[in-house]
């Protein structure tokens, strides 16, 4: 179970490193135009917050992997919480799809650390 727990973490945080790029390298370019669905006018006004967004993903991602590499559940159950609070808020604030593109695999990953015990 304990490799179930790692696979869940670490795609969980190839999520957001996927959110990174999007944010701060794809913004203005139609994918991330077509993601977000935003017009180019937009995109190119919230160009700069949408890559301190990026930004905050990445340290994300970070954190999830800098936790599973070292064997400290503990961060790594921070970390998901901190993913799990940013999609509930995102899901309050911006629009319901973020619950489940980046709430539901948090949940999932961890109940799956609290499930092994690892913490």
């Amino acid at each position: 179970m304990t490799l179930v727990a790692s696979v869940l973490v670490v795609l969980v945080a190839l999520l957001h490193v996927y959110f990174l790029v999007l944010e701060m390298f794809l913004w203005t370019r139609p994918v991330g135009l077509k993601t977000f669905r935003n017009t180019p006018e937009k995109a190119e006004t919230t160009r700069v917050l949408a890559a301190n967004q990026g930004l905050y993903n990445g340290f994300l991602a970070a954190g999830l992997l800098w936790g599973l590499w070292t064997g400290q559940w503990n961060v790594v159950v921070f970390f998901l919480g901190c993913v799990i609070v940013a999609a509930l808020y995102g899901a309050w604030s911006v629009n319901k799809r973020i619950l489940y593109v980046q709430g539901v695999p948090a949940i999932a990953a961890l109940a799956a650390v609290l499930v092994v015990g690892a913490t």
